[in-house]
């Protein structure tokens, strides 16, 4: 078999040796077929919310972005921040700490949101913190209990130790049905 060099542009050209770089960049992973769908391998994306360590499945959250310039609505409920104009689209952007805790999310330089779809149309919610990707196993599982107390245990069923710490797992699903959520007029 011979392989495509760069420079080699009378073999098939620029498509075969993108193809030839893909196949070569996939052996060098190693596991990565098997890591996607490890069966007992639960997957999310991380995040903080106060002092809470979460994490949600990756298909509830659409895009992650920074803060957005936000608008203020009167009549609103203080946790709903607002709207911003998103690509065009005006959407609601919450500040979920304050749902959840009734205290108000500190907005810093480096703030994050989560595009959440719901019915109706998306919503974007504030996190305090964003640590990506999270893997966890089954083996880990742990009691919700001191994840999921207050408003959290409407939405905190099941966790896992990982790292020194107790993550609950955040159904933003769940969340985007609640009623008080999807009526933020005060």
């Amino acid at each position: 078999m011979s392989t495509v060099q760069p420079g080699d542009t009378h073999r098939g050209g620029a498509f075969e040796l993108l193809a030839e770089y893909e196949r070569r960049s996939l052996a060098h992973v190693v596991g990565l077929p098997e890591q996607l769908d490890a069966p007992g391998l639960w997957r999310g994306v991380g995040y903080r919310i106060g002092r809470r360590m979460l994490a949600s499945a990756f298909d509830e959250v659409i895009e992650i972005l920074p803060m957005p310039p936000v608008t203020a609505v009167p009549g609103a409920q203080p946790w709903m921040l607002g709207v911003a104009n998103i690509r065009g689209s005006l959407l609601p952007i919450v500040d979920l700490k304050q749902f959840l805790e009734g205290e108000r999310t500190v907005i810093n330089e480096s703030q994050r949101v989560l595009l959440v779809r719901q019915p109706g149309g998306d919503v974007a919610v504030t996190i305090d913190e964003l640590f990506g990707q999270r893997s966890f196993l089954e083996e880990d599982e742990v009691s919700a209990d001191r994840i999921a107390e207050g408003r959290y245990a409407h939405f905190v069923d099941r966790a896992y130790a990982h790292a020194n710490a107790t993550w609950g797992v955040f159904s933003l699903d769940r969340l985007g049905r609640t009623p008080e959520f999807r009526h933020a007029a005060a």
